[in-house]
This record gives structure tokens, C-alpha cells and sequence, in this order.
């Protein structure tokens, strides 16, 4: 058994500091008190690598677009660092959340959806493309999401059924609650989008 030359205690298994101060142990391994988590540490390694690469990314870009002052394509003047940053920053966050444990896939898949739809957004804002994306790109993204809810609140047997449904009704009716705030007629697009997550919602009812 490991003892800990500063706090006199004994310490079981084949920890390498002390619990308390965080001395070297000296003495010799037990065996093992609690199995090791594999996966857990598959995980963690995976997440270490790509937080390490999305920084190279992050550093190269910056350093690139204010140092080397390249534009990208005819876009002289403008920054395309800072869109890289913010989505690699995006990403960075649907990451976490994916790892965070209690997260059920309706609610990673819609802040992930969310996510990535303010980045789609802003970035065709700065190109000038703005309008398609509202108007074709989102909607379709949108259907998509309510359609992935419904076949996981099909596939789920935890429960949780009722949470995709009211995520299917809220992404659909957000969009025209916005045209409705702002007092302006809602595109067909979106008018489709909340008519498809009242039929996925009763059909998931049913089912």
C-alpha cells in the first residue's frame, strides 16, 4: 500500500498523488479500486484533438488575415477571420454539448440547428446573400429538423416523446410569430414549415 510522506496516511489502489496535498505516494500499487472508463477516456482524447486543431485553425486565420492581409477572392477590406472564428467557435460549442451528459438528441440536434442557422445567417449577410438563405435555405433546414424530431420521438424509448413534439411545434411556429411581430406577411416557405410541424405533431401523436 502507498502512504503520503506529508499527511501520514495510507492510500489504497494505484493512485499516483495524494488525494489531499497532491504529493508523489511512495510505496507500492494496490490493485485497482474502480475499473477504467474507456470510453470516457476515448472521449476526453478525442475532444482534446480536435479542441487542439480548431485553435491551429484559429491562430492560422488570424494570422493570415491581419498579418499577411489576404482577402478572400474580391472581398478586399474584409475580414474573413473573424466568420472563421465564429464558426469554429459555433462548432466548438455544439461539440460541448454533445459531450455535456443529460443532453437528449432532440435538444442537441436543435441548438445545433440554431447554431448553425444564426452562422448561415450572418455569413451570407456579409456576402450579400441573405435573402436566398431566408427565403429557400432556412426553411429547408428547418422541415429537415422537424422531420429528424419526429423519427427520433419514433425511435426513442426513454419517454421523452412529448419533448420532441413541442420542439417540432416551436421551431415551426417561431418563424411566423416573427413575420407576425414584425407585421409582415409570412413567405410560403415558412408558411409550409408551420404546417408541416402540425401534421409531424399529430402524426406523432397517433403513432
Amino acid at each position: 500500500m502507498k502512504n503520503c510522506p506529508y499527511c501520514k496516511i495510507n492510500v489504497g489502489g494505484n493512485l499516483k498523488k495524494c488525494p489531499f496535498c497532491q504529493s508523489r505516494l511512495v510505496g507500492e500499487d494496490d490493485e485497482k479500486y474502480f475499473p477504467t472508463q474507456l470510453k470516457l477516456k476515448f472521449q476526453s482524447l478525442f475532444y482534446k484533438m480536435q479542441l487542439f486543431f480548431v485553435w491551429i485553425l484559429i491562430i492560422s486565420a488570424l494570422g493570415v488575415d491581419f498579418m499577411f492581409h489576404l482577402p478572400l477572392g474580391p472581398y478586399k477590406g474584409f475580414h474573413w477571420s473573424l466568420l472563421v472564428l465564429m464558426w469554429l467557435l459555433a462548432f466548438e460549442y455544439s461539440i460541448i454539448h454533445i459531450f455535456k451528459k443529460g443532453m437528449d438528441a432532440s435538444r442537441i440536434l436543435s441548438i445545433t440547428v440554431v447554431i448553425v442557422a444564426i452562422m448561415v445567417c450572418i455569413t451570407a449577410y456579409y456576402f450579400g446573400f441573405l435573402r436566398f438563405v431566408l427565403q429557400w435555405v432556412m426553411p429547408i433546414v428547418v422541415m429537415c429538423t422537424i422531420i429528424a424530431n419526429f423519427i427520433l420521438s419514433l425511435v426513442d424509448k426513454s419517454g421523452n416523446a412529448m419533448v420532441y413534439l413541442l420542439t417540432d411545434l416551436l421551431i415551426g411556429i417561431v418563424p411566423y410569430l416573427v413575420c407576425f411581430a414584425l407585421k409582415k406577411n409570412c413567405p410560403i416557405e415558412w408558411m409550409i414549415c408551420l404546417l408541416v410541424s402540425f401534421v409531424i405533431f399529430v402524426g406523432a401523436i397517433i403513432f
